[in-house]
């Protein structure tokens, strides 16, 4: 129980007194007046809501100007004004006699300018005449309670708005009046307290029957309890002359010693408010308590019940009733004034506050009081945290570590956590220090800094425990910088944790790095990469394949060769729903194998059987160590058995287009086969003949000619030469060279003797038959050129006969029938120098050009593109030497293009214009004459 004259004091509320609004005129501070017969009140939606003993019910808005309507014909004695809802319900009187009427108002509906009166009925209980003493709605609408002076509760269930959806019964008899009414819900539970001059009863009315349970056996005046807000519970409050009660649905809960006769009482944002009779003036009857004589004065307290202080208190004179709205308190006295009292800002109560913290700066109450206040008056949390730290600063100061450093981790998230890190590094309290940073860390609001700090607080403490269920809080509620951790665990040792925690939060790179660097544990390391998925485990494999390698060789070549082929997760099962494995390019992991050349092998032979599309890399560096294998070995059958599988993997095909690669690694490693392979693929014909003339295999030499010689006639021209500077006696392999250069006619005969002249062992008789042969040729071939030469020049004369026949004779036609459709010949008709005769209609139909025979035409064109065609490739150089590099008889070629006309500048003449009449037959003579020799040949 609290004493009233402990508690503090503060003036949290302004007091002024409400006046009129200025008029047109300007005038106005007057203060507001209230309608004279004022006898109730409420407030809620706006509004101050009065009702009167004249029959009428006021309304005051926010701006001051009353409206009023005639609720009754005689008074008004209840009102309650819902606060969600625009539904007033009133009790009032409309003839004489007890027979009080409740009517229920729409104050969003109008009826003739009125609000709508939605419900009118009798209120007494059972047609007993008695007195209504208390009135309260429920805010949704379903319950309404009233309590009479007889000491019945009338309790009407369903819509209260309409007659035909509720329903009414008496709910509570008793003896003693009812002084109190208000509904609580808690949940789907709801309870209506029914309060007595003698006893307090909770109905719960959320289950049949409506069971009762009695309270308390003391009860209160009129007026003199209320419900309290979700702050306190939502407990029923009772004032009695001595004390204030709070009761729950089920049971009594605390008290606090409030004396005086209380007359009003009600609740406010967490204040209770209480209208008691000043001490100085004699009591009032139990019953009528809140009806004090016009001289009497009135104590209006305001009590923060959380922090235990009076907010404000002050006298009145004769208070009808204290209302809230808009925000302020509004206190209505019996002469008509309105008094407000808005309540001070958060800021100034704590100015108050910090006054007294000035008169006694070493008592902790103030600042636990300060704290109290300014969480009730929901404070933000910028002005908390300004408290928490000046209590900190407080207690550090007076040397109370472990109590300022608590009050430091209520700033946490408003001050700089560097303001407190500071202050306790200076002092060595490790353990502050260490809880300070824990709880930054809790609520996510560490840095990597914080992180680093606070583990190694944990490593100088050696608080092992603490420093596992740290790094060992679940993955979702991480709130640490992991990568730091790491880094400072590894640094202080600690490489258990480090790893547990690389491996809990998927740092791959740090566990691989801790197990392969520090703990050098290479067979977990390699577990590790090979429950990873595809691409991580493959980066990892390039950037710690080598060390793998070195420590643990077999375990990495079997992980490289499911990584290069058909990937999957070593932690993962396989199955229908599974996805494709993946493969890695083999090609890449070669340099993983430096100095481990026996798993290399395995490895790429590993690649090519299962997978034939591998790299081009793998083929070359498989070849590379075949031929670098075969070349060491010295076993014969071994080395064997390497030679058939260098070679059998050069014959594959996987070398086409490193053709230049494979020749030198055979070269390299003098693999015979290998290289003459690679030429006859690589159709290097003159390299296969050196290779055997360097080994002096003459019948090698012979062999090859006999099979490229076709593809490349040089050969034979070459051998020749070689056995020609031969000095031993080569006469066999000689006249085989020269039998064929005979036949294929490759070399001039001159040529054949300078070649052999530079042997010493080979002598007439090796080129006597070839000489002789070859001269009975070029002697056959002498008499038919002259032959051929002859028939042209006769051909010539006949031909240059005809010219002058045609320059100097006239030309006598004779045809008489058309060349085209053969009928006899009529005029006009149309005749050619060439002899050809035609109608001029068939001529017209059938010929393409007025200046050409149409008989004639075919083949004059066949004459024309030839000499076209020897125009263009007049310019053919490179042509023209390629054919005389590549022909056995290079004086044939200059003759054809002598004959070409390639070497002298040839004029075409073909169709003239008219003007140059005078050239013009020469130009046809000269064509006619071309016509005539392509004939004749």
């Amino acid at each position: 129980m609290a004493a009233y004259l402990q508690w503090r004091r503060f003036v949290f509320f302004d007091r002024e007194t409400v006046k009129e609004p200025p008029g047109p005129d300007g005038a106005g501070g007057k203060p507001f007046a209230l309608p004279p017969g004022i006898a109730v009140c409420d407030s809620g939606r706006g509004s101050l809501v009065f009702g009167d003993i004249l029959r009428q019910i006021w309304f005051l808005p926010r701006s001051l100007q009353l409206s009023s309507f005639q609720a009754y014909k005689l008074r008004v004695t209840h009102l309650y004004q819902l606060k969600q809802h625009s539904i007033l319900v009133s009790v009032g009187e409309d003839e004489e006699g007890i027979n009080p009427l409740v009517k229920v108002w729409n104050l969003e509906k109008r009826d003739g300018g009125n609000p709508l009166c939605t419900r009118i009925f009798p209120a007494i209980p059972g047609n007993k005449p008695t007195v209504v003493s208390c009135l309260t709605v429920h805010e949704n609408l379903n319950f309404m309670a009233i309590g009479f002076a007889d000491g019945s509760v009338v309790l009407t269930k369903g819509d209260i708005t309409r007659d035909r959806h509720s329903k009414t019964q008496i709910l509570h008899e008793g003896s003693y009046p009812v002084t109190g009414l208000a509904f609580r819900q808690s949940g789907k539970t709801t309870h209506l307290f029914v309060v007595t001059t003698e006893n307090i009863q909770s109905y719960t009315l959320s289950v049949k029957d409506y069971p009762r349970l009695e309270l308390d056996a003391r009860g209160c005046g009129l007026r003199c309890s209320s419900l309290s807000d979700p702050s306190q519970d939502l407990q029923f409050i009772v004032a009695g002359n001595e004390c204030v009660y709070l009761y729950q649905p089920d049971e009594r809960g605390p008290c606090f010693a409030f004396e005086g006769q209380k007359l009003i009482v009600h609740w406010y944002r967490g204040y209770l408010i209480i209208v008691s009779k000043d001490r100085k003036t004699s009591p009032k009857s139990e019953f009528a308590g809140n009806e004090a004589q016009n001289s009497d004065k009135q104590v209006l307290n305001i009590y923060d019940l959380c922090n235990k202080f009076i907010a404000y208190s002050s006298i009145f004179d004769d208070i009808v009733d204290v209302l809230a709205e808009w925000g302020s308190l509004y206190v209505l006295t019996r002469d008509g004034k309105i008094h407000v009292l808005q309540e001070k800002d958060t800021q100034t109560k704590l100015e108050a506050c910090k006054s007294l913290f000035l008169l006694m700066l070493f008592r902790k109450n103030l600042f636990e009081m300060a704290i109290n206040l300014a969480k009730s008056h929901h404070l933000d949390s910028d002005g908390l945290s300004e408290i928490f730290r000046q209590y900190g600063d407080h207690l550090y100061n007076k040397g109370n570590h472990d109590g300022a450093i608590q009050q430091y981790i209520r700033t946490i998230g408003k001050l700089e956590p560097s303001y407190v890190i500071r202050k306790f590094l200076d002092a060595q309290r490790i353990h502050n220090l260490t809880a300070y940073l824990q709880t930054l860390h809790l609520q996510s609001l560490a840095n990597a800094d914080h992180t680093t700090l606070l583990l190694n607080c944990y490593t100088k403490l050696k608080d092992s425990s603490k420093l596992e269920e740290f790094i060992k809080t679940s993955e979702s509620e991480v709130r640490f910088d992991v990568e730091t951790a790491i880094k400072v665990l590894r640094q202080a040792g600690y490489y258990s944790h480090a790893v547990y925690l690389a491996e809990k939060h998927a740092h791959h790179e740090w566990y691989l790095k801790v197990q392969l660097e520090d703990i050098k544990n290479y067979q977990e390391a390699l577990r590790y990469i090979g429950k990873l998925p595809f691409d991580q485990a493959e980066s990892n494999m390039k950037r710690y394949g080598k060390i793998l390698m070195h420590h643990v060789p077999n375990e990495t070549t079997e992980l490289l060769k499911i990584l290069c082929t058909d990937y999957q997760p070593s932690g993962d099962t396989g199955g229908p729903g599974m996805p494709e494995g993946k493969k890695a390019n083999s090609e890449e992991f070669i340099p993983v194998f430096a100095n481990n050349s026996r798993e290399l092998k395995a490895f790429l032979e590993h690649m090519t059987e299962v997978q034939a599309d591998s790299p081009q890399g793998v083929y070359d560096t498989l070849l590379e160590l075949r031929l670098q294998n075969w070349a060491h070995e010295q076993d014969e059958q071994v080395k064997e058995k390497l030679h058939n599988e260098a070679l059998t993997l050069l014959k594959s095909g996987r070398f086409k287009t490193v053709f230049d690669k494979a020749l030198i690694l055979c070269q390299m490693h003098n693999f015979k086969d290998g290289v003459l392979y690679l030429y006859e693929q690589g159709k290097l014909f003159q390299q296969i003949m050196h290779y055997h003339m360097q080994n002096e295999q003459y019948k090698k030499v012979i062999e090859v000619c006999e099979l490229y010689g076709d593809q490349e006639a040089c050969l034979w021209e070459q051998a020749l030469g070689y056995f020609a500077r031969k000095e031993e006696d080569c006469k066999e392999y000689i006249a085989a060279v020269l039998k064929h250069i005979e036949n294929k006619n490759l070399m001039p005969p001159l040529l054949v003797v300078q070649t052999l002249a530079h042997n010493s062992t080979a002598t007439l008789s090796v080129i006597k038959d070839y000489l002789v042969n070859k001269l009975q040729k070029q002697s056959r071939q002498i008499e038919q050129d002259e032959q051929r030469i002859q028939k042209y020049r006769e051909e010539t004369t006949r031909i240059r006969q005809e010219i002058e026949e045609l320059k100097a004779s006239p030309k006598i036609f004779q045809k008489t029938k058309c060349s085209i459709c053969t009928s006899a010949l009529e005029l006009p008709s149309v005749h050619f120098l060439c002899g050809h005769s035609f109608h001029q209609h068939c001529f017209e139909s059938y010929s393409e050009s007025d200046s050409e025979c149409p008989t004639c035409m075919p083949e004059n064109r066949k004459v024309m593109d030839m000499i076209r065609a020897q125009e263009q490739k007049r310019d053919l150089h490179d042509q023209f030497q390629h054919q005389l590099k590549c022909s056995n008889d290079g004086f044939s070629v200059v003759a054809d293009y002598f004959g070409r006309g390639v070497f002298n500048k040839l004029t075409l003449i073909t169709d003239l214009p008219s003007g140059k009449a005078a050239t013009t037959i020469e130009a046809g003579l000269q064509r006619e004459l071309l016509m005539h020799t392509k004939r004749s040949t």
